[in-house]
């Protein structure tokens, strides 16, 4: 038996196998090989193509089963993780009405803060656990005010995953979580908040039934099947967002528990019992994936949009031939602090830490008799970590405890400075494990089906593959650095 998962990013589709008794993962695969693109309208703009997602789970599943030779019917549960806060709008015959406003799309932006004005900070907070922000919930409202005539025409709003999962089973759901992603959620009724609807004048029947993420949510459709490759009627048992989804995949479960993930944005996410907020909305509160009325979870998010994109413009702008375990031997040569260079990784949209300002990326102290691009390079890797050091400081003070952090094997990670950097500044302990979201997905999918009698079962396969401990004889000069790069960030701000 085996269980497919699905994460459906702004940069790649990607599939894995998961074989059910042993919890290895046997088939990966990853569509396009090239980064999916983002479509830039206007500055600070960000839509992508729904059917490309679609078009690209179809070659994704296709390499899956030609790499595996497993036989479509043994594969007998789908789960499928997404990017977050995606805006998709259908009409009544399940046709798009327009392009997906994607996560790091920043039009929105004075809408949720007119709506905080207007609803109160407090209520929004005490409500929602969070501001309206650029979420969502904002980003409707804006085709409500700019694009009257696809708005009229909505049948249903959806996420991202929930389009996929849709064009799977030509059924529309949705999840708490996912309502949550929305900041549409009432975590005091443990529904969907009237103020919301009310204030934006949303229509109630916008929103899908609400499942629990793991759940029966539908079943191939003939014609899906067909389109897939897989058996029609195969369930789809779980899906969920990016983040509370990399959490899962890490097995952070339970209050304390720590995940972290450095791809296109970085991200640390948190895991509490209790419905805590930043007052002004700086790090944010969903819905966990294992959340009961009875036994709620709540994960509380720090994100910074401009993490690998950063390094990614490094390496197409400063790095020459370098591949990227070539810039972080680079960026190794150059000193702690990168003699007084700081770069603030700012620069692919409105920053919720930031308050949602959009200050843009920086590079401050640059010394043209001093610095090289392995200062460059370095410098990069640090503001990225500072950045998400300075979201830490904020959980926090939210009474959110972080001693050890849990992180995919991949993408900044798989850099020993970055590794180094984050233990040092954070003075965590960060345990690697060779997973990722598509195999969460794919353990999610399990659970879902009731195939793993706990989730303690489903981890069984999840082994760490690295552990990095902060080294006490750098601490200080970590310290240092940040102290020096905070610094270039308040100037910024003022």
């Amino acid at each position: 038996m085996y269980f497919i998962g699905y994460d459906v990013g702004s940069s790649s589709i990607k599939a894995s196998l998961l074989e059910a008794q042993t919890g290895k993962i046997v088939a990966f695969a990853t569509s396009p090989k090239k980064e999916l693109e983002i479509i830039t309208l206007k500055t600070g703009w960000a839509e992508q193509k729904p059917l490309v997602w679609w078009d690209n789970v179809k070659k994704a599943t296709a390499e899956i089963l030609q790499t595996s030779k497993v036989n479509p019917a043994d594969i007998k549960a789908i789960g499928i993780s997404y990017q977050m806060h995606g805006l998709v709008l259908i009409d009544k015959n399940k046709q798009l009405l327009r392009d997906a406003i994607i996560w790091c799309d920043s039009r929105a932006v004075p809408v949720g803060a007119e709506a905080a004005e207007k609803i109160g900070h407090k209520k929004c907070l005490e409500t929602l656990l969070n501001l309206p922000g650029n979420f969502t919930a904002a980003r409707l409202k804006w085709v409500k005010d700019n694009e009257p005539e696809v708005y009229k025409k909505i049948y249903k709003v959806l996420l991202p995953g929930e389009y996929v999962a849709m064009k799977m089973t030509d059924r529309a759901v949705t999840t708490p979580s996912g309502l949550s992603e929305h900041i549409i959620w009432d975590y005091k009724k443990h529904g969907i908040a009237e103020i919301m609807l009310e204030y934006f004048g949303f229509d109630r029947s916008f929103y899908p039934e609400v499942l629990p993420s793991f759940s029966v949510q539908g079943e191939l459709t003939s014609q899906a099947a067909a389109e897939l490759g897989l058996k029609a009627g195969t369930k789809i048992t779980y899906r969920a967002g990016d983040q509370p989804n990399n959490a899962l995949s890490l097995n952070v479960l339970n209050p304390g528990e720590i995940a972290a993930t450095a791809g296109t944005s970085g991200v640390v996410y948190g895991v509490t019992e209790k419905g805590a907020y930043d007052a002004k909305s700086r790090v944010n509160s969903f819905v966990h994936v294992n959340y009961s009325e009875k036994m709620p979870r709540y994960g509380v998010l720090l994100c910074v949009s401009g993490t690998g994109i950063l390094n990614s413009w490094l390496r197409r702008n400063v790095a020459g031939n370098a591949d990227y375990n070539q810039m972080n031997t680079l960026a190794a040569q150059a000193p702690i602090g990168c003699d007084g260079l700081a770069i603030l990784p700012f620069g692919n949209g409105a920053e919720r830490t930031l308050e949602n300002k959009d200050i843009g990326a920086q590079i401050s102290g640059l010394r043209f008799n001093t610095h090289t691009r392995q200062h460059l390079l370095r410098a990069g890797q640090e503001g990225i970590v500072f950045a998400l050091n300075f979201g830490l400081k904020i959980m926090h003070d939210m009474g959110v405890k972080v001693s050890k952090v849990r992180a995919g094997d991949a993408n900044m990670f798989l850099s020993p400075l970055f590794c180094e950097a984050f233990s040092c500044v954070t003075e965590t302990v960060v345990e690697l494990y060779n997973t990722d979201g598509s195999a969460g997905a794919a353990r999610g999918a399990g659970i879902g089906l009731g195939f793993y009698k706990d989730f303690s079962q489903a981890f069984e396969g999840l082994k760490s593959t690295r552990k990095i401990e902060p080294d006490r004889k750098l601490v200080p000069q970590y310290k240092t650095a940040y102290e020096h790069w905070l610094g270039v960030l308040n100037r910024a701000l003022s």
